[in-house]
């Protein structure tokens, strides 16, 4: 483990407007979490074969490397900007994008990613290097999308799976350190209903079925207060599906949490289908929990 990178907060960027919006993000948080900031590009055309270096009669700054180090400037300047102050470096690495920054993040406390780069499809509503790293990343992944909103709870999705408490933790630690309510929600299904509409059928009845499922909601949390002193909890358990009651959660929120798998989840999906949802549809930063925090 490189010491000096240790624990750092690590922001991935590309020179798009969507990267330098996640290393402002990136900022405030590594200053919260009292950690550095590390900004890392990387660097993929060595591995495309193509020649980085400038041509012999090129102009100066000229080549692919000189690009790539004139970008990586400008998010740290960028940061810098942000938080004075702030302790910052910044590195190409060469390799592709997604594979560099799950690379990082053995030794990250967090990393920290535009919802979309440079050569992303217009109709993409998040791109693939932010799918690919929440999924497999070894720490918690934080999208920067949506809209800022500082006085907005902490919103997170539960549904009693290790991922959706481990998450709990996440977003329990981060509205106490940002001084605002965290909101718990709960989507839940009529039992038995599965097909397009989520018929409701007339044995279940609504009220008693509701009860229940904030019950079971208040139990998964049952002790995070306790051991996140100054949190102020509140739960909701709604009927209908986990990614649109998260969306519509997130409308006044300044942070959405989801675990990276949750239960039902398709084990074949490269990421769960809520936090996939929640990375397309959410209207704040999202933040994918697997790992260690």
């Amino acid at each position: 483990m490189n010491s000096a990178h240790s624990a750092a907060v690590v922001v991935g960027v590309d020179g798009s407007e969507p990267s330098l919006r996640a290393v402002r993000l990136a900022a405030v948080e590594a200053v919260r979490r009292h950690r550095p900031l590390r900004v890392v590009h990387g660097f993929i055309w060595p591995l495309l074969n193509v020649p980085v270096s400038p041509a012999p009669d090129a102009p100066p700054g000229a080549g692919l490397r000189q690009r790539a180090t004139e970008l990586v400037a400008a998010a740290v300047a960028e940061a810098e900007a942000t938080i004075p102050g702030l302790t910052i470096s910044g590195e190409i690495i060469d390799g592709e994008a997604a594979a560099v920054l799950v690379g990082e993040s053995p030794t990250a406390a967090l990393v920290v990613l535009g919802d979309r780069g440079l050569g992303g499809f217009s109709a993409l509503v998040v791109g693939s290097v932010a799918v690919q790293v929440s999924a497999y990343a070894d720490c918690p992944v934080l999208v920067a999308r949506g809209t800022h909103r500082p006085d907005g709870p902490v919103v997170v999705g539960i549904d009693g799976s290790p991922a959706s408490l481990l998450a709990a933790d996440f977003a329990a630690e981060t509205a106490v350190t940002r001084g605002v309510p965290l909101r718990a929600v709960h989507a839940y299904r009529h039992p038995g209903s599965s097909g397009p509409g989520d018929m409701q059928p007339l044995v279940y009845d609504e009220a008693q079925l509701h009860g229940e499922q904030e019950k079971l909601l208040t139990g998964w949390l049952d002790g995070l207060a306790a051991h996140h002193p100054g949190l102020r909890l509140t739960c909701r358990a709604t009927r209908g599906r986990a990614g649109a009651a998260l969306a519509e959660a997130s409308r006044d929120a300044q942070l959405l949490v989801v675990g990276g798998q949750g239960r039902g989840e398709v084990t074949g999906l490269l990421l769960g289908s809520v936090s996939q949802s929640a990375l397309h549809h959410a209207r704040c930063p999202v933040a994918v929990v697997r790992g260690p925090h």
